[in-house]
């Protein structure tokens, strides 16, 4: 019988899968500088757990391993929860309850992994012969005839003919130069080791090929397993912002057996430091390829360096167009995909319907819980076209929150009916669309998960969140909507979760719950310990643990992770798709259909800018004023305009009005975000407002970020939302108030006036 066979049915897959080398060694020997060519295989069963050493740091590679040692190597790689049980009783003559592997040697003849001799007798401590080495490993793996011709002079009527030849069919084992096999010559520690080592790599490379992933996971390790369901930033190292895979970032990846990343602004300088960065880290991750992620949602959360960053989802959402919006999925996906990154955070499945929001606003497609649901089905779609994972946000819905959840623990009130209605809708539409990664939200849901506890702040009793709530993703994600993807955790590092629960508590609570991949986890060495403690303690049931990371290799696999045999030189050459010129002219016509009137003289249109307008630019940031300017500038190139920059906030009331009253035009912009509405400082532009009205100036109120203005600044005559301060918007408003494109874009959220 082949025994690796049958470890893959039965109880045993309930603890196979996950505590083999659980209890991985990593110990580091002093000894092995003549064995260079066995130090890898050492070092890789050592971390697997199913080699150890002789004491005081060493291995003695060189001295034979003995059948009680070998079988009891094999044991630990393939048996370990059995060390955990009472002795099995092995019954051969020469071994004692004694020996130092009796309960070894007993689990070895019980899964018939080892005989003993005629005599009764196993000979526990002689020498391994080659032959019988060949003969324990293909008892233990279910191995198949290989490809590779051997003819070994030595073996064709050795007892052990078909064991040896099994394995040199595989390439497992060689001959000798001679053409003999030796099979009666004694094996080292480190020639055992090896022979082991290779078999299981070999086993892994063909569960992989075959994407056998219960094969596969039946050879990982615990850590590798707890690895996978990890995805950590890591931003910096030794104070430097990490660019290039340094010691620091190649040591977390392995150690941690990292199964993805997400990169922000400091990982990145250029795309061609990016694809260098993402190469090299599908180099160090090895034969387990990584998860490589961004937020480029666009707008205002954007992450390419020099390409499309595109207007933004509420510029889509002010086009209503299902067509751009899956335009826009594409191409993003494309310039991802470019720089070797397979998930994008995004889109944004949030219904902005609480102007107070400060986090969401423009994010969102809209406050229209239909548009929401179509647009960000399409972008999902664009992104799948081109080869890369959306993973949406923020389950089951930030839209309607006045707390920031990186700041504390936002709580949504509303009843089960309102939720069906508005946050739930668009995540039921974009898992009927097969969405394949959906984050949740550091927000508690009373109508869904109604327990709180202790707070580690301050002792108060919180809401349990919906990123560790049980109820929010097994019972209403997985269950009822019956969704089958990953789930992933939005930012451990976030106060929603940080400063109540307690990292190590919040990582274990979030797996019980159903989360199969945390991101960004304050401490990630910490996080991977308490995943290991918590699975061997039982507190995390191993299945759990397995049917994550089943779903993750699934879809590492389903967009070709596993694939990844374009050169670097190929990959630079895919880099001229970023910001290509296609791309640019699809950028541009978002922002043009998003330009939308918020209010108008004559009901249609924007005060107009007219020739030899003098024209004078007032905005908080005076980098944002030169930009408008230059746009200005070149977009009227033909106008004989003079243009000035006034730069507002605190005390600098006076001098802009000042500059005002010598204008026949004022392009006022005006940018919320981050903050609250309601709070935001109004004054000042209403100020200006009432001044401009009263010397009945022409004017635009240009709403670049949150278009809330004209909830809270009173009697606007001529105002234009663009959704966005990036140039792609500006530039699409300079040309409307020029009189060069019409305003064509729909209000997507409700605005109403608040009076004073």
């Amino acid at each position: 019988m082949k025994l690796k066979m049958m470890t893959m049915v039965g109880a045993v897959l309930s603890s196979m899968f996950i505590l083999a080398g659980s209890a991985a060694a990593e110990e580091r020997f002093s000894d092995l500088q003549h064995v260079k060519w066995a130090e890898d295989s050492i070092t890789y069963m050592a971390d697997r757990g199913t080699v150890a050493g002789v004491g005081n740091g060493k291995f003695a590679p060189e001295k034979p391993v003995t059948r009680a040692q070998a079988v009891t190597f094999l044991v630990r790689e393939l048996y370990p929860e059995q060390l955990q049980s009472g002795a099995v009783s092995p019954s051969y003559t020469d071994v004692q309850s004694t020996h130092p592997f009796y309960h070894e040697i007993g689990i070895a003849k019980h899964y018939g992994l080892a005989r003993g001799f005629p005599d009764g007798s196993f000979h526990p401590d002689a020498a391994m012969s080659r032959a019988e080495t060949a003969a324990f490993l293909t008892r233990a793996y279910a191995l198949s005839t290989g490809g590779m011709s051997v003819s070994l002079t030595d073996v064709q009527h050795h007892w052990a003919a078909e064991p040896i030849q099994l394995m040199s069919s595989n390439g497992l084992i060689g001959g000798y130069a001679d053409g003999t096999y030796r099979p009666d010559r004694s094996v080292t520690r480190a020639e055992f080791s090896v022979f082991l080592a290779r078999v299981i790599r070999f086993e892994r490379q063909a569960a992989i090929a075959l994407q056998d992933w219960d094969k596969l996971i039946s050879y990982m390790t615990l850590s590798e397993q707890v690895g996978q369901m990890l995805m950590p930033d890591i931003r910096q190292w030794n104070g430097q912002a990490t660019t290039t895979v340094n010691e620091g970032l190649k040591r977390t990846v392995q150690d941690l057996d990292l199964g993805g990343m997400i990169l922000f602004d400091k990982n990145i300088v250029n795309a061609r430091q990016v694809v260098q960065l993402t190469h090299d880290l599908q180099k160090v991750a090895g034969e387990l390829p990584l998860y490589l992620g961004v937020d480029q949602e666009g707008g205002v959360i954007k992450r390419i360096p020099g390409g499309t960053n595109l207007p933004g989802q509420m510029a889509l959402g002010a086009s209503g167009d299902p067509i751009l919006a899956k335009a826009a999925g594409t191409l993003t996906g494309e310039e991802l995909r470019a720089l070797g990154l397979q998930v994008n955070f995004a889109p944004v499945l949030d219904v902005n319907s609480n102007p107070d929001n400060p986090i969401i606003g423009m994010r969102s497609f809209s406050a229209d819980a239909d548009l929401v649901s179509r647009l960000g089905l399409d972008t999902i779609q664009g992104l799948r076209q081109a080869g890369v994972i959306a993973a949406v946000k923020h389950f089951p819905g930030h839209g309607d929150t006045t707390v920031d959840s990186h700041l504390g623990l936002p709580v949504l009130t509303h009843n089960r009916e309102r939720l069906d209605a508005v946050e739930l809708k668009p995540f039921r539409t974009a898992i009927e669309g097969g969405v394949e990664m959906i984050m949740t939200a550091h927000i508690a849901f009373p109508a869904i998960e109604n327990e709180h506890v202790t707070s580690l702040k301050d002792g108060s009793q919180v809401p349990i969140p919906a990123t560790l709530s049980k109820k929010v993703l097994t019972g209403l994600l997985r269950e009822e909507l019956g969704y089958q993807g990953i789930i992933i955790s939005d930012a451990f590092t976030m106060n929603g979760i940080a400063e109540h629960f307690g990292e190590n508590q919040a990582v274990e609570r979030a797996v019980n719950a159903g989360v199969d991949i945390i991101l960004m986890p304050q401490h990630p060495e910490a996080a991977h310990k308490t995943l290991v403690q918590a699975v061997e303690n039982g507190r995390i049931p191993v299945e759990t643990i397995h049917k994550s990371v089943k779903r993750i290799l699934e879809l590492k696999a389903k967009y070709g992770l596993f694939d990844q045999e374009e050169s670097l030189p190929q990959k630079f050459s895919a880099l001229k798709t970023i910001g290509s010129e296609e791309h640019r002219a699809i950028e541009r016509e978002i922002a043009e259909r998003a330009v939308t009137v918020l209010a108008s003289r004559h009901g249609e249109n924007p005060d107009s800018i007219q020739p030899s307008d003098r024209v004078v630019i007032a905005a908080t940031d005076k980098e944002q004023a030169e930009q408008l300017q230059r746009q200005l500038t070149q977009t009227a190139s033909n106008r004989s305009l003079k243009t000035e920059i006034a730069v507002m906030g605190q005390g600098k009331t006076l001098g802009v009005l000042q500059k005002m009253e010598q204008a026949d035009y004022v392009i006022l912009a005006s940018y919320q975000f981050r903050n609250v509405a309601s709070e935001f400082g109004w004054s000042e532009i209403q100020t200006v407002v009432d001044t401009l009205n009263k010397l009945n100036k022409r004017y635009v109120l240009l709403s670049l970020g949150n278009p809330y203005e004209t909830m809270y600044v009173q009697n606007v005559r001529s105002a234009l939302a663009v959704y966005g301060k990036q140039e792609p918007n500006t530039q699409a408003a300079i040309q409307v108030l020029l009189g060069q494109l019409k305003a064509e874009g729909v209000l997507p959220v409700a605005t109403q006036s608040i009076q004073k």
